[in-house]
């Protein structure tokens, strides 16, 4: 009987201890410091390619919006300072504008967002130095800029503005999770860390935008942003 019962007790702190042994206890360490975003090009480079097709938004566009409607983009074509934009009124396909070179570009709208640094200012907007404002980023083969002339607010700001409709054109996109990445004729564009990237890794050219800030790269490094602002309300 006392073997017995030995025996069913050396069987029970055997299991016991398989049991411990095939346990693990995982801690939070204090001390740990996630690593910062990458760039916004080592992340165009690194992101796995997403499958376009449900990105397509007509013949030779792709457009989409970030999972939180912070930014819409599309990767699609201009032609001169007209661009091919599915949630744009624009003046892409006027017969008038077939003479001009049809090329690749990148193109953002954000919700919300940062004023233009001086140094970004790229138009005169007409002569009077008035109406450049920010919400809108472009990259072409060669050159990314932030900020555009123009008078009231974007499709983007009017769906997803802080007295915005949420409902219209961009509201039916699909989304881009983050981390996701999108390529179109050599242009990339990826969402993640609270924003999107867009940019020509070949070049060296590309951009970031958030609602809090941009950077704008440009082969020899990135320019910071300025500080963030609340988008403009329709006049």
């Amino acid at each position: 009987m006392g073997a017995m019962r030995r025996t069913v007790l050396g069987i029970l702190a055997a299991l016991i201890l398989v049991a411990c042994t095939a346990c693990t206890i995982t801690r939070e360490d204090p001390h740990y410091v996630p690593p910062p975003p990458l760039p916004a090009l080592e992340q165009l480079k690194q992101a796995p390619l997403t499958d376009t097709a449900r990105f397509s938004a007509g013949e030779g566009m792709l457009s989409f919006v970030t999972a939180d409607h912070s930014a819409v983009c599309s990767l699609t074509s201009a032609r001169g300072e007209h661009l091919n934009l599915p949630y744009e009124q624009n003046a892409y396909g006027d017969t008038a504008n077939n003479k001009l070179a049809i090329v690749p570009v990148a193109h953002c709208e954000l919700a919300a967002y940062p004023k233009p640094q001086p140094a970004d200012v790229t138009d005169d907007c007409a002569g009077t130095g008035l109406g450049y404002l920010g919400g809108a980023a472009l990259l072409t083969p060669d050159k990314a800029s932030y900020g555009e002339c123009r008078s009231g607010v974007t499709q983007m700001e009017a769906e997803f503005g802080p007295e915005g409709t949420k409902s219209g054109p961009i509201s039916r996109l699909p989304v881009l999770e983050d981390g996701q990445n999108l390529e179109r004729n050599g242009l990339r564009c990826s969402a993640y860390n609270g924003g999107v990237a867009c940019g020509n890794l070949s070049a060296g050219v590309g951009f970031f935008i958030s609602r809090d800030r941009y950077e704008l790269v440009s082969g020899g490094g990135e320019k910071a942003s300025a500080t963030p602002s609340e988008a403009p309300k329709s006049p």
